[in-house]
């Protein structure tokens, strides 16, 4: 799963479309809005950039967006009567395809006002992911990645999710390597010139045991502690961590 300069410039506009719908809909973010409005917004936006989303449809899934607010960790379903509160912390996940590549990515924002914790919990996953892309360089082993989230996460009280993971991304959404939150630094493959890895911190202020409701989509933290997730895609060059599209973080 390697690609060349021309594959990567693809992806790189790719990825620029998806950051670009997560900055617009980061604007519509506020106390009274429906998560299936942002995820009707999020299709059109898509389709003004002449890109297919990438999440509908896949495995099924019934929507454009995945919009996880509070204690709910990864794909939650948007819905009409799924309301933004003052105070609430919601992580939206957009992915898209264009001319035969994907590009993923996924913030985490408040909804009006939010609390001092919420926002601690925000910057600390944010913190994750950048020192993470520190370490995408070629002959590092991938378990640079995980262990420096793991590390930051824990050192501030927090937990990282164990059950889902980031990935390797190009001509399939999902590809391999695997990139786990956690693990020893000394794991995994060694990071070669032409991979791009969707890195995705997820951080949990209490335990890291999931659930998953009745939908078979929503994942949440199963003592109901709020979680945040960000998510990038980074190619691994010669020249170092390349982020793709407009840095969002």
């Amino acid at each position: 799963m390697f690609r060349n300069e021309r594959e990567l410039l693809i992806m790189d506009k790719v990825c620029g479309i998806v950051n670009e719908v997560l900055l617009r809909l980061s604007e519509m973010v506020k106390p009274g809005v429906s998560t299936l409005f942002l995820d009707k917004k999020a299709y059109e936006f898509c389709r003004e950039y002449n890109a297919e989303p990438a999440f509908l449809g896949y495995s099924n899934y019934p929507a454009t967006l995945c919009i996880s607010i509070n204690d709910e960790v990864v794909h939650g379903i948007p819905r009409e009567d799924k309301v933004l509160k003052e105070g609430d912390i919601v992580s939206l996940d957009f992915g898209a395809l264009k001319d035969g590549f994907y590009g993923d990515a996924a913030i985490t924002l408040g909804v009006g006002k939010i609390n001092y914790a919420s926002q601690r919990l925000i910057e600390t996953t944010k913190d994750c992911l950048k020192e993470a892309i520190k370490h995408c360089r070629v002959g590092n082993k991938l378990g640079m990645i995980s262990s420096t989230i793991q590390k930051i996460a824990e050192k501030e009280g927090y937990s990282v999710i164990r059950d889902y993971v980031g990935h390797g991304i190009g001509t399939k959404l999902h590809e391999p390597p695997p990139v786990p939150n956690y693990g020893n630094e000394e794991e995994g493959p060694f990071l070669e010139e032409g991979m791009v890895l969707a890195i995705e911190p997820m951080v949990c202020e209490g335990g890291y045991e999931v659930e998953v409701d009745e939908d078979g989509w929503t994942v949440r933290t199963k003592d109901g502690k709020n979680s945040a997730h960000f998510e990038c895609c980074v190619a691994i060059t010669k020249e170092g961590p390349k982020i793709l599209g407009s840095n969002i973080i």
